[in-house]
């Protein structure tokens, strides 16, 4: 992973999913991958995200380097794969 906005960016995808899934035991896990990833490649200790519908985005908050920061996807993009998942739930298993 090049950067920490692309690994916040892939951790937020699949969270969304794991959230709405709770019983997606693929979802919880990769989940779980990109958070390690996120502590292990790029300091990270601490992420959460928050959806802000007024303006249309996610916001990631997160701990690197003792510093609090926080990134912003547009709600559309951070919620595709997870739309695309309740589309078509047959090809996701």
């Amino acid at each position: 992973m090049k950067s920490v906005q692309h690994a916040l960016y892939n951790w937020l995808t699949i969270h969304i999913v794991a959230k709405a899934r709770p019983h997606d035991t693929a979802a919880r896990d990769t989940a779980a991958f990109f958070r390690a990833m996120l502590e292990n490649d790029f300091g990270v200790s601490a992420v959460d995200a928050v959806k802000d519908e007024t303006n249309g985005q996610y916001i990631v908050e997160y701990v690197c380097g003792g510093e609090t920061k926080a990134a912003c996807f547009p709600l559309e993009l951070a919620e595709a794969m997870w739309r695309q998942i309740e589309a078509e739930p047959e090809k996701y298993g």
